[in-house]
């Protein structure tokens, strides 16, 4: 560890971390490009050998950027992609990103720092930075975007410019540094640790754009909303949201455990995938499979589903758009078993159905659902950690389900637990909120 590093975990001040030198290299988990084609006709693309650990060189920091310090990060579905190089190398990404301008040329390297979720210190700001200080506690939105761009001003997941941050760009959260654009910062809630903090910003900031946010299905009191993968990273802020919005969640699980722990998230319901003859990642037949799931939507809460949380894909999305009430909507976000989706159509027109598309959340949804989260609204997801040196593993367990929540990852941060700087916030919300409603063992 490098001395800048050092004097951040050990709590130095301000202008401590100012005088001290930026190191010329740094620890990340990364990618590298001689690895691209290795898993070709491979059937296991076990992401355990493609994540490496080691040293990569620090860049020159543009006008519009900070350096993190980062004290945790997290494990993200996007990681899992990038290390099996589907459903392209992300060294296309950058390579693309790279011929813009000088700037961004420095992401177009042999080697790709992963991780698209960040907490930590802030210890050098560009020229152009006004709203950040060197010693900021901080968030990384993983939403990178083009502030020149009109239609960013609009919505910032709108401009052709956007790119999800360490998946389409370099230098991400799963490192002791990473960088980042100012317009990613969101402060970070006092009363969480390092590693709590770190777990929110992709699926949290997803979960609200898709169900709460305009721009979304824009769910209300009483409504029934279809949770697929309910125990997940996305599905366990989902059922959060849903929960505090006034909705009625139902949730779909692949095991006992995994149902026990969608109940204490505040599922009112919940339903085993093998239940309704959904195995694997194949996709079954909508109509059989949404009928059988129908019934139990119905028998659980009375009616069908006004809105379901997609994110599954080629498996689900057929039964997904058959089980949706007429007049419904199905937000999606991702296809992790596959992105061509077959459906019947008579069942989306025919019934006045709608399907939305959602990617991410702007700087404001962000800050809005961090806004819950300081205000105990919600809760962080984050059920496990590893150290960085154990990245591969970490996203090993994603890659293959055999995970509920986040799974979190301790960069430059010691131990778990550290970074809470207002403690007795943290005491009264645990105080007052109800042992059922917390979600996780960490909270």
């Amino acid at each position: 560890m490098d001395a800048l590093a050092e004097a951040v975990v050990a709590g130095a001040t301000a202008a401590e971390l100012e005088h001290l030198p930026l190191p010329a290299d740094f620890t990340a988990a990364h990618l590298r490009s001689e690895d691209v084609g290795g898993f070709t006709g491979v059937a296991d693309k076990d992401v355990r050998k493609t994540i490496h650990i080691g040293s990569v060189p620090l860049p020159e920091l543009a006008p519009n950027e900070v350096l993190v310090a980062v004290m945790a990060s997290g494990i993200n579905y996007n990681t899992v992609w990038s290390a099996m190089f589907e459903p392209i190398p992300t060294f296309t990404f950058l390579r693309q990103f790279g011929r813009q301008d000088r700037w961004a040329a420095r992401h177009d390297q042999p080697f790709h720092v992963i991780g698209s979720d960040a907490a930590g210190v802030v210890v050098r700001t560009g020229a152009g930075v006004r709203r950040w200080r060197i010693g900021d506690h901080v968030v990384v939105s993983p939403t990178y975007v083009d502030e020149e761009e009109p239609a960013t001003h609009a919505d910032g997941m709108l401009g052709a410019g956007q790119l999800a941050w360490g998946f389409e760009t370099n230098y991400g959260g799963l490192a002791h540094y990473c960088v980042a654009r100012a317009s990613q910062l969101i402060p970070k809630p006092g009363h969480l640790s390092w590693e709590e903090a770190a777990a929110n910003p992709l699926c949290a900031g997803t979960a609200y754009r898709m169900l709460v946010s305009e721009r979304g299905a824009r769910m209300t009191q009483g409504d029934v909303v279809l949770i697929w993968g309910a125990a997940g990273g996305l599905g366990a802020y989902a059922v959060q949201l849903v929960r505090g919005g006034g909705g009625i969640a139902v949730g779909v699980v692949s095991s006992e455990a995994k149902a026990a722990y969608a109940r204490s998230l505040g599922c009112h319901a919940v339903i085993n995938r093998e239940e309704i003859g959904l195995t694997g990642s194949e996709p079954a037949d909508p109509v059989t499979v949404g009928k059988r799931l129908g019934r139990r939507v119905r028998a659980a809460t009375g009616e069908d589903p006004h809105i379901v949380f997609e994110h599954v894909g080629r498996a689900t999305f057929g039964v997904s758009v058959f089980v949706v009430r007429r007049g419904g909507t199905v937000v999606t976000c991702g296809s992790s078993t596959g992105y061509q989706h077959e459906f019947d159509n008579r069942y989306l027109w025919m019934r006045l159905k709608r399907v939305i598309g959602s990617h991410g959340a702007n700087l404001q949804e962000q800050s809005a659902v961090h806004r819950l989260l300081d205000l105990g609204h919600i809760a962080p997801a984050l059920t496990v950690t590893h150290p960085l040196a154990d990245t591969a593993e970490a996203a090993r367990l994603v890659q293959d389900n055999a995970h509920m929540g986040k799974v979190g990852v301790l960069s430059l941060a010691p131990g778990p637990g550290l970074g809470i700087t207002d403690a007795e916030r943290r005491g009264r919300l645990l105080a007052t909120t109800p042992q059922g409603a917390r979600p996780g063992p960490r909270w």
